[in-house]
């Protein structure tokens, strides 16, 4: 046979094996897919600048026209607006002040209440009152000059790089969890003519579309992206429902295809968005309405990242109106108490402070230290105790403000149940998040979160706030190593809408004490609504937007 022959039949050899093999592989599982618009109006609230406006307006990106159009009553903000203008503020290092800061609160109130336009586009629905059900935000083109490298890890601030950026987007995941009952859309900021950052800006905006729901965890329907980004980067670039499927079709280049004089996108690129957005929002609505969370309260965070120990919920200061103040560290212990105590295992060579600190403090002028060293295979705790039995259930569970010496370190939070003289441990572990090691990180737990220890008879039964006997932080050190290190606590509350009313608290308080089972009052129980009065070390940046 000739060398010619021979790869002939190697070819139809081939052939026959494809088209073989193409009778028995088993065909994808199709996606369940609806991109019909909703039955009923839905209000929708559009955080943006310039591109964003361009977007929305009649003849030039038509949004704001094809989203009525499908059923969506259309408001916006733009420069100016809210309290403390934030409004002016949509670079994505701002977005921690809008979505995780004590002034959060504040800011949605005021986000999920506003009914007015501020681009030029058609409304011809009618106000269906009620609050925005759908909150979509993004920031413009030089937040795609990221610096930094394209697989850089999160960070532990927020800047404009690829580290500062997935730190951003990771910080203020919690505050979406806490909302189910809100649909958060990302629309990726466009992209630059300029191709200096370009590949650090696909590379960032890949992570956000495929990577950072799935690394922290994230279970909820109601957090979805649209890559903005890359459909603006060439006619052959799509984020859209083709058929049954989402298509996501990278561009051959990372930089803007569709400019008009600047680095604005034209009103092709933006009518292309528009073509391509509002039937994947279709569908982001009706995944998250049919998960059953779109009519669900407010609720506590389902994030955490993928470690051996789940950590708990993490953000900087304010990701949900929080209330009841259990101790903040001003004044008195909680009443009904001898003040927090430090206990140890016995007989062990542990050393442990439990103690209020004046050298650092969320807000006010103290915290709680909880230092410790215990002994391999030991336990220590640092909380109070009621003499009477309490009833929380009118919080939604625990919130309170958190610094550690270093991250990764692991600790247990504990309530105590049933009465004062039989009480029962119910625990949640966890572990100090990243960037609490610089940042005072608000940790909210719902009680669902709180089971019965492992250790007890019935482990793993809920919690009952009703039947409440005390709290504490503490730890389980390894079997076959020390456990050290330091944790801090600040303004522990109690998580819901209403205050909670408990017995007046003690006027006089006593000097703390460090020992292994003494006790010592610091802290405050003037339990009334719990006010905010600053924001954990946001970091503002000067105004990048468009």
């Amino acid at each position: 046979m000739s060398r010619t022959s021979a790869w002939r039949l190697s070819i139809a050899l081939l052939v026959i094996l494809t088209l073989t093999a193409a009778t028995w592989m088993p065909a994808p599982a199709q996606q369940s897919i609806n991109a019909e618009p909703p039955d009923h109006v839905v209000k929708l609230v559009f955080i943006h600048h310039s591109t964003g406006e361009n977007w929305l307006t009649d003849g030039y990106g038509d949004l704001g026209r094809a989203l009525g159009e499908n059923n969506y009553f259309v408001s916006d903000t733009n420069y100016g607006w809210g309290p403390d203008a934030i409004g002016d503020r949509t670079d994505i290092p701002n977005w921690t002040e809008w979505f995780a800061s004590a002034n959060t609160p504040t800011y949605m109130d005021a986000l999920f209440r506003e009914s007015g336009q501020h681009a030029s586009y058609t409304r011809t629905l009618s106000d269906p009152g009620g609050e925005n059900e759908i909150i979509i935000f993004k920031s413009c083109f030089p937040n795609s000059a990221l610096e930094g490298n394209p697989n850089d890890p999160p960070g532990t601030y927020e800047e404009l790089s690829v580290s500062g950026a997935k730190y951003v987007y990771n910080s203020i995941l919690p505050y979406f969890a806490s909302r189910p009952d809100k649909l958060f859309i990302v629309i990726t900021a466009p992209p630059l003519s300029d191709s200096t950052h370009a590949k650090n800006a696909r590379a960032f905006n890949n992570w956000l579309l495929n990577d950072w729901l799935s690394e922290n965890n994230y279970t909820l329907n109601n957090v979805a992206v649209f890559d903005f980004y890359n459909i603006l980067t060439g006619p052959e670039a799509h984020h859209r429902i083709n058929g049954e499927w989402v298509e996501h079709a990278p561009g051959h280049r990372n930089t803007l295809a569709y400019p008009s004089g600047d680095d604005h996108p034209n009103e092709r690129g933006s009518q292309k968005a528009t073509e391509e957005f509002v039937p994947l929002l279709n569908y982001f609505y009706h995944r998250w309405e049919d998960s059953g969370t779109a009519s669900a309260p407010p609720s506590g965070p389902a994030v955490g990242a993928a470690t051996e120990a789940p950590i708990p919920p993490e953000v900087a200061s304010g990701a949900q109106t929080t209330v009841g103040v259990i101790d903040d560290f001003e004044g008195a212990p909680p009443a009904h108490t001898s003040g927090w105590e430090g206990y140890f295992q016995d007989n062990t060579d542990t050393q442990l402070t439990c103690r209020a600190d004046s050298s650092t403090a969320h807000a006010g002028s103290a915290s709680l230290q909880f230092q410790f060293d215990a002994q391999a295979n030991t336990w220590a705790t640092c909380g109070f105790y009621f003499d009477t039995t309490q009833n929380w259930s009118a919080g939604q569970g625990l919130s309170f403000y958190l610094r550690a010496d270093r991250a990764g370190l692991s600790f247990d939070v504990s309530m105590y149940g049933g009465s004062p003289g039989g009480r029962s441990t119910y625990v949640y572990h966890a572990q100090t998040p990243t960037g609490s090691d610089a940042n005072w990180v608000l940790v909210q737990i719902p009680w669902s979160q709180i089971q019965r220890a492992e250790w007890e008879e019935n482990a793993g039964a809920p919690f009952n706030p009703a039947e409440v006997t005390g709290f504490s932080i503490g730890l389980s050190a390894p079997e076959s190593a020390r456990a050290a290190g330091t944790i801090w606590l600040d303004d522990l509350s109690l998580l819901g809408t209403e205050p909670v009313a408990q017995p007046s608290a003690p006027t006089e308080s006593t000097p703390p004490e460090e020992s292994g089972g003494g006790g010592f009052n610091c802290g405050g129980a003037t339990l009334v609504p719990f006010a905010l009065i600053g924001f954990a070390f946001f970091r503002k940046r000067p105004k990048m937007d468009a």
